[in-house]
Formats: C-alpha cells, sequence, structure tokens
C-alpha cells in the first residue's frame, strides 16, 4: 500500500491487509492528532486497508 504521510513523505508499506490503526501504531502516529483516508475517503481506525490502498494520513489542527 502506498502511504502519504502529513508532512507529504510517502512510503510504500507491505502488510497485507491490517486495520488503519495498526497501521498509525505501526508509523508512530497518535490516532487522536489525524485523520485517515483510504482511497480518497476518510475512514475509521477500524477500517482495514490492502496491498492495493492509497492511504493518506491528515493532521487535525485543534485548539480551544
Amino acid at each position: 500500500m502506498r502511504v502519504i504521510l502529513p508532512d507529504g513523505e510517502t512510503r510504500a508499506m507491505i502488510s497485507g491487509r491490517s486495520s488503519i490503526r495498526d497501521l498509525l501504531e505501526e508509523l508512530g502516529i497518535n490516532p487522536l492528532e489525524v485523520l485517515v483516508a483510504r482511497n480518497g475517503r476518510i475512514v475509521p481506525e477500524e477500517d482495514l486497508a490492502g496491498e492495493e490502498d492509497e492511504i493518506r494520513v491528515i493532521r487535525v489542527v485543534h485548539g480551544g
């Protein structure tokens, strides 16, 4: 799968099918700070990503 990180870096990941949550953990990214799009659609952490998917990790800026 192709993973696009918030800083624009692209990584090719080979892991079969894994959950978005597991993928974020492998990348060392806190799931509370990002949204994830799989093939252009925002998906929850429980969804699975496969070899053919493009995953884009989008940093969320929040404040109060």
